[in-house]
């Protein structure tokens, strides 16, 4: 169909298959902010901060390390003090880019399309604009206020190349509304955020719209990835329309939250400030779930945080393997998840209709640090054995449940052949396992998905038993087909 820039007719586009089986995706932070590559760590992620120490916390020591051009401009934070330390009291942020495109020239796009693929990923998003107003590809509408505030070479380009080649589909992120290469001052609490982290005058909103259909036109990505909100003066459905009549099976995510001019005004003023932080914090410490409602969107993104049920509408957790998402020289190989814990993450975000954006955040040569690509690989080699029980598959009757002795239960279902995945989320031994309040219709068979040995079913009441064969099961998530018969 033809999508007219009205919200009727882009809210006909559906969330096509092709996302809804994806299940892993990869998202990448690499630009100027892998110089530094500094965030103060000890902190926690930021839902941690936010509960522990409220959300003002939250902007003096996020642990982004993407944020150091805002972190430096908040006096006193463990960031200001960092960069004072190492590059001096004025030493401007935009000094970066000339030191990132040097010292990425080497980089090659083929190897990380390569690692991607063997972790088992099916999509992939790239930052194209962060918030240090930087352009990762060389756009034919540069930035108005800072010469030069590009890469040279086409990132974008090449690494779409060369993750199409290796079989998986291509999403752009740009930071609409925040871009602080063309403001001085901080953000320090949520109104800043909304609304003073970028121009809101027309120019500016013609400048970014331009990038989106340049990134649209030039490279057709299956994912535009927003974030944060979109700066007012602009018909934000004009941009979905021109999408989907570009790329009809493109999904966009949620974080479009587009606020009229008054409510900038009046978000400045001492009352509107006092009264939208306190609304807006609210929501906040909801985790990016509590993302304000938009025109449309094909899929939710709450941010290293999940649903504790399933959802109708599709979503997707984006997080970073450590507490943040660029590359942090601070943070340490425990600092971040560990593998048995990434599998399980993965496995009850599908059960419960999720998809996982992990992160991958670039050294600035270009260098995924070691205990990133080892996590990558550890999820891979799993997917590979036991991939069959999360893509493709939709939640079932519910997402969770246990066994008699305390372990762990999670569900997905086949929607073609209607075969019942059971995920067993920590090891369970070669007894008899019983699942509490599970019946199955008919007449079934069972078989461990990893090895294909079958396993012998029994029904006790309300219960469900499964006798598995060999010894004990330490695998980190053991799944098991049901099957009907049919």
């Amino acid at each position: 169909m033809r999508y007219e820039p009205t919200r009727d007719s882009v809210r006909k586009h559906q969330t096509p298959d092709w996302y809804h089986d994806a299940k892993f995706g990869i998202f990448i932070h690499w630009g100027p902010f892998s110089v530094p590559a500094y965030a103060p760590r000890g902190h926690g992620d930021i839902q941690e901060i936010i509960a522990n120490e409220g959300y003002q916390s939250f902007f003096r020591n996020i642990p982004y390390s993407e944020w150091y051009i805002n972190s430096i401009r908040i006096q006193g934070s463990p960031a200001s003090q960092h960069h004072q330390r190492t590059y001096g009291r004025n030493a401007p942020y935009a000094n970066f880019a000339a030191e990132f495109k040097r010292t990425s020239a080497a980089w090659q796009p083929e190897p990380w399309a390569d690692l991607f693929q063997d972790a088992g990923a099916r999509y992939v998003v790239v930052v194209t604009k962060h918030m240090d107003g930087f352009l990762m590809w060389p756009s034919a509408t540069p930035n108005y206020a800072h010469a030069g505030h590009r890469m040279d070479r086409d990132v974008v380009g090449e690494l779409t190349d060369a993750v199409r080649a290796a079989g998986m589909r291509m999403g752009v992120y740009y930071s609409s509304a925040l871009d602080q290469s063309y403001t001085t001052s901080a953000m320090k609490d949520v109104v800043g955020l909304l609304s003073e982290g970028g121009p809101i005058d027309e120019r500016y909103a013609a400048y970014q719209l331009a990038h989106w259909r340049e990134l649209i036109d030039r490279y057709h990505p299956s994912v535009l990835w927003g974030d944060i909100a979109y700066p007012p003066r602009t018909n934000l459905l004009e941009l979905f329309a021109h999408f989907y009549n570009q790329v009809p099976d493109g999904v966009v995510n949620d974080r479009w939250g587009q606020l009229p001019l008054w409510l900038h005004r009046f978000m400045r003023t001492p009352p509107g400030r006092a009264l939208f932080n306190a609304f807006a914090g609210r929501i906040l410490q909801a985790g990016s779930s509590g993302n304000a409602p938009v025109a449309h969107c094909d899929f939710r993104t709450p941010e290293f945080t999940t649903m504790s049920e399933i959802r109708r509408e599709k979503w997707e957790t984006c997080r970073g393997m450590g507490s943040g998402f660029g590359y942090n020289s601070e943070e340490r190989d425990e600092d971040h998840i560990q593998l048995p814990d990434l599998i399980r993450l993965l496995v009850d975000i599908v059960s419960k209709n999720g998809n996982l954006l992990l992160n991958v955040g670039p050294m600035a040569d270009g260098t995924i640090p070691p205990v990133q690509a080892r996590l990558l690989r550890g999820v891979g080699e799993w997917l590979r054995t036991n991939g069959e029980a999360i893509y493709g598959t939709r939640p079932w009757d519910r997402a969770e449940g246990t066994t008699t002795s305390g372990v762990g239960v999670r569900f997905t279902r086949n929607a073609e052949t209607g075969t019942v995945y059971v995920f067993f989320m920590d090891g369970i031994s070669a007894e008899p396992v019983t699942i509490r309040d599970m019946r199955i219709a008919g007449t079934a068979s069972a078989r461990d998905v990893a090895t294909n040995q079958p396993v012998a079913l029994q029904e006790k009441g309300e219960h469900l038993t499964l006798h598995l064969p060999g010894p004990a099961h330490d695998a980190t998530v053991t799944a098991i087909a049901i099957e009907q018969a049919p």
